[in-house]
């Protein structure tokens, strides 16, 4: 069960983090928190799974790089083998189980398409499975707010791909 401090920093910085020398004390301001009990809030969410990822959305393609949502078909007796090689890579943001014959999803994120290229052949190379690779074609903006307090607001939003 979140506290409400909890809630409130979730709805908080859901809606943007700010760009400042100390951004946790900024928020902490905002919120009527420490800068400290900002950050110690944010590990404990991220320590108990309540949060599964705190970072930036940027668009990598504007620094050479490339992001590519790939999948594999996954032996069931192998997925979590499978799983845990397919995480040991740095490339590899975040992976999914799905009820499809492609059952594992990931994304790569590489600093360059032969990066990514490289991820990819080292994903095969470890596994023995093929992946299926679906790079981004176009950058769509999308807005998408998930309250978890009444009266939140509804700025903001989040950058997509297809």
């Amino acid at each position: 069960m979140l506290s409400p401090e909890e809630i409130g920093l979730i709805d908080y910085l859901h809606g943007g983090f700010p760009l400042s020398e100390r951004p946790y004390a900024e928020v902490g301001v905002a919120l009527g928190m420490s800068e400290e009990a900002v950050i110690a809030t944010l590990q404990s969410l991220l320590l108990r799974g309540d949060l599964t990822r705190f970072g930036p959305l940027f668009q990598i393609e504007r620094a050479g790089g490339q992001f590519v949502l790939a999948a594999l078909r996954s032996p069931q007796d192998r997925f979590q083998e499978v799983t845990t090689l397919v995480n040991a890579l740095p490339e590899v943001a975040h992976n999914y189980r799905r009820e499809h014959a492609l059952n594992m999803w990931f994304v790569i994120g590489a600093e360059s398409p032969q990066h990514a290229a490289d991820a990819i052949a080292r994903i095969e190379a470890s596994t023995g499975l093929k992946v299926y690779a679906f790079p981004k074609e176009q950058e769509f903006f999308v807005e998408l707010r998930l309250p978890l307090s009444a009266g939140a607001g509804t700025e903001g939003g989040a950058h997509g791909a297809v």
